[in-house]
């Protein structure tokens, strides 16, 4: 838990605070002081494939539901049309951290919650999260092949970038890769916010990202605001946008011409970021390495078939209670 050992910078940043992603500051907000500032940022999005869309006379999906009936209507046109070995829908199904983020995004978009609340509460055992977790399952073997249970990031990219996915969900990273000269699929691929859980659902995107904080210990405290403010000021961020390629953190960057002139996809993220949720790292503390375990194992008993929704998020609840204790620590 690295809260004791960051500078409180509340009172010295608090003006910048519009001028961010909230979904991203409120992150680096630990029992109501400010730690850090988010320096750039990563989220769960969800790629398709514009040209096939437009094929099958689609709009991109705005639900889990629409995604599911899409992708099996390409699937199987594009395998009658003799690509054997397409699939609708890949993503990062594997036992690990990713599952995790992937977990989160099925059920609070659901509107199942984030596993715990910002209170500390255990609230995953509700109906809408065995819902978001039994349909996630329903996808494997249909329209997400039976390997998705082993794939990370760059197994679920490998199978879209060659041309053989309708959608992917995977982080911005994989834009730039799969607009590659080399790339299949170059030109062809959109992105929107992962898809909400029904018409009452929400689009919530697992936040990810780097941020800038200062040591407690630091003997010259004043000169380290000053250096976080000048790195995670406009022109700072574009200019590492410009040289490493990394996603903004304030919201006035991705309105800068010369940024949308040289990387228009990046408006394409700003809804994907305006929607991130954070795990529940801070509200479990130093625990959250084993909440998160129990998360995607649990996930993954569904989507295997050696656990249903309901059973899941049950047992799930019970492991997380083992693991508070009297409290999260």
């Amino acid at each position: 838990m690295l809260d004791k050992h960051l500078l409180d910078l509340t009172d010295k940043v608090k003006d910048l605070q519009p001028l961010f992603f909230q979904s991203a500051w409120n992150n680096d907000v630990v029992n109501g002081k400010v730690k850090a500032i988010p320096a750039f940022l990563d989220a769960g999005a969800m790629y398709y494939r514009k040209d096939l869309l437009a094929k099958y006379n689609e709009q991109p999906p705005k639900t889990w539901e629409e995604l599911a009936r899409i992708a099996a209507k390409i699937q199987k046109g594009e395998r009658e049309a003799g690509k054997k070995n397409f699939w609708g829908f890949v993503f990062q199904g594997k036992a690990y951290e990713g599952m995790t983020c992937d977990a989160l995004e099925w059920i609070a978009s659901y509107n199942g919650g984030t596993f715990v609340d910002k209170d500390g509460k255990i609230t995953v055992n509700n109906p809408q999260a065995a819902k978001a977790l039994n349909t996630a399952a329903s996808w494997i073997g249909t329209i997400s092949p039976k390997g998705v249970l082993g794939y990370m990031e760059e197994e679920s990219r490998a199978v879209f970038q060659n041309g053989d996915a309708a959608f992917m969900r995977n982080w911005p990273y994989a834009y730039v890769l799969a607009q590659d000269p080399t790339s299949p699929v170059k030109g062809n691929v959109g992105v929107i916010p992962v898809p909400k859980g029904g018409d009452d659902g929400q689009h919530a995107a697992t936040l990810g990202g780097w941020q800038w904080a200062v040591s407690a210990y630091t003997e010259h405290p004043d000169a380290s605001v000053q250096l976080i403010r000048i790195l995670t000021d406009a022109e700072s961020q574009k200019m590492q946008f410009k040289t490493v390629g990394v996603a903004p953190s304030r919201l006035d960057v991705y309105e800068d011409p010369e940024v949308i002139a040289s990387a228009p996809y990046l408006t394409e993220f700003k809804d994907v970021f305006a929607t991130a949720v954070p795990r529940p790292a801070v509200e479990t503390k130093s625990q959250f390495p084993k909440v998160s375990k129990a998360v995607f194992n649990a996930a993954y008993d569904v989507l295997s078939g050696r656990s249903t929704g309901e059973k899941a998020v049950a047992d799930l609840e019970s492991k997380l209670k083992r693991i508070k204790g009297k409290q999260w620590k």
